[in-house]
């Protein structure tokens, strides 16, 4: 059981990574289709959820779960897949909730400030080690600037491709 957990927070962690590298090297430094999606999110935040990677996610974890049972690469795969749903989770809450707790408010001010301050600073939407790690972390007398728009920015309101789970799921605040 302790084995399962500690693969499972491995899974997590590496999770972690994977959002980094998506955000910030494919979404900002190269080309290609995940460049072109994450330009639409910042010119529109409410456009760009990864709903449509959820299928193959489910796909993929139904087959492992089948064919090979809760074993050590599955359970791998379920942090991460785990991690992607909270992920997802946060990044819709940080453009259209307002913050549950300190933890939110601290992660919602730095992606807030990211997109309308420093889009070449802090990609990790759920963690903040990663920019620390890869150098994109905002410098600590950059950061109050950077997020000090954040209280004026009203959560979004209206229709984006991840509200409609949200709202099946109770999960949306006013």
């Amino acid at each position: 059981m302790l084995f399962g957990a500690f693969v499972f927070a491995a899974g997590w962690f590496a999770w972690t990574l994977l959002e980094y590298a998506i955000h910030g090297w494919m979404g900002h430094r190269m080309g290609g289709a995940v460049h072109r999606m994450h330009a639409a999110h910042h010119r529109d935040p409410a456009r760009v959820f990864a709903v449509g990677a959820w299928p193959p996610v489910a796909v993929v974890l139904i087959a492992a779960v089948y064919f090979g049972g809760f074993n050590p690469a599955t359970i791998l795969f379920l942090g991460a897949a785990t991690g992607f749903a909270v992920y997802e989770i946060e990044h819709y809450r940080i453009h259209f909730a307002r913050p549950a707790c300190a933890y939110e408010a601290r992660l919602r001010a730095r992606h807030l400030g990211h997109h309308y301050a420093a889009p070449a600073r802090c990609f990790g939407v759920t963690v903040a080690w990663w920019d620390r790690i890869f150098g994109s972390e905002a410098p600590a007398d950059e950061l109050p600037r950077m997020t000090a728009a954040e209280p004026s920015i009203a959560p979004l309101a209206g229709r984006s491709n991840f509200g409609w789970i949200i709202r099946g799921f109770g999960l949306r605040r006013a």
